[in-house]
């Protein structure tokens, strides 16, 4: 049997991420020892008996410690504090790397806590579901998604080698990004579609002229996917916002000029106009199916032989 990548992997948060890369990290041996912490009790409990890693601790601290790989899986608002309290406890030469969707502020806020000798190299796996908590996660979140790293100028190259080894071995594609380009580019490609799409739920449910049941009731599919993106976690994207503010306003301002055209199109009867735009944004559609990213069968977000109803 190969040696493992790591002898001992820390997993500091046990949430959807935190718990895919337990599964996943295991199934291909890429470990000698899991370690994990979560703040909750129940948590801990849970990861431990599910067989997520193969020790749980109460700080995140104690579960780092000797660590050769750190992966910090924690709503980026909080990943400054979390630094701060790893910080003294990581060995010399170890990785530390973060899974959040936003890098300017993680790296902004970690870095003053990297010891010397630490490499920090921050990450992100673009994948996810709605779902939450430590039996959430699954051995394949990963595979055939991209995982973006955002190497600081001065990173050790050998780490980051390392971390990219990982990540494909976890079934990823890899691709090193800038910081700032990161935060501009998932600003529209996810923060902008999860805020729009909170925004319209929650429309929805304010409007007096239409129960909260015919709502239910009557959900078409488009607005069925825009309530399994507002499923999502609120706290991680409470943070999202709030530390990718530049980019989410820039995005938003852009989506705002093209939503008063788009008005203009429809009080103007400009019906060449509105299929030119639905012509160009199909292809859109096309080019994430050529890709890879997704599948041609429209299925709304259900599986197996449950059949959408009309």
């Amino acid at each position: 049997m190969p040696e493992p990548m790591f002898q001992k992997v820390a997993l500091v948060g046990l949430g959807l991420i935190g718990s895919s890369l337990c599964h996943v990290i295991r199934r291909e041996g890429l470990s000698g020892h899991i370690s994990g912490h979560a703040r909750s009790q129940a948590t801990r409990d849970k990861a431990l008996e599910i067989g997520l890693v193969d020790s749980v601790h109460e700080t995140a601290a104690e579960a780092v410690a000797d660590a050769d790989l750190v992966i910090v899986c924690v709503p980026v608002g909080v990943c400054g504090d979390v630094a701060a309290e790893i910080g003294p406890a990581l060995k010399p030469g170890a990785i530390v790397t973060d899974v959040g969707s936003v890098k300017g502020h993680v790296i902004a806020a970690m870095t003053p806590h990297m010891p010397p000798g630490v490499h920090f190299i921050c990450g992100h796996p673009i994948a996810g579901t709605e779902e939450s908590g430590p039996e959430a996660g699954f051995a394949s979140l990963f595979e055939n998604r991209w995982c973006i790293l955002t190497p600081t100028p001065d990173a050790d190259a050998a780490a980051c080698d390392r971390l990219e080894a990982f990540w494909k071995a976890c079934g990823s594609s890899v691709e090193r990004m800038d910081p700032q380009h990161h935060d501009l580019v998932l600003a529209i490609t996810s923060h902008v579609p999860h805020l729009i799409a909170y925004n319209i739920v929650g429309t929805a449910a304010d409007m007096e002229e239409v129960t909260r049941s015919e709502v239910i009731k009557y959900s078409a599919a488009g607005f069925r996917d825009f309530t399994r993106i507002a499923a999502s976690d609120p706290v991680m994207w409470r943070d999202v916002f709030l530390t990718n503010r530049d980019g989410v306003l820039e995005m938003l301002g852009r989506f705002s000029e093209d939503l008063t055209a788009l008005q203009r199109m429809i009080r103007n009867g400009d019906g060449e106009a509105l299929q030119a735009l639905f012509t160009r944004t199909r292809s859109i559609r096309r080019g994430i199916i050529d890709a890879g990213q997704d599948e041609a069968v429209p299925d709304f977000g259900r599986r197996g032989d449950i059949k959408p109803q009309e």
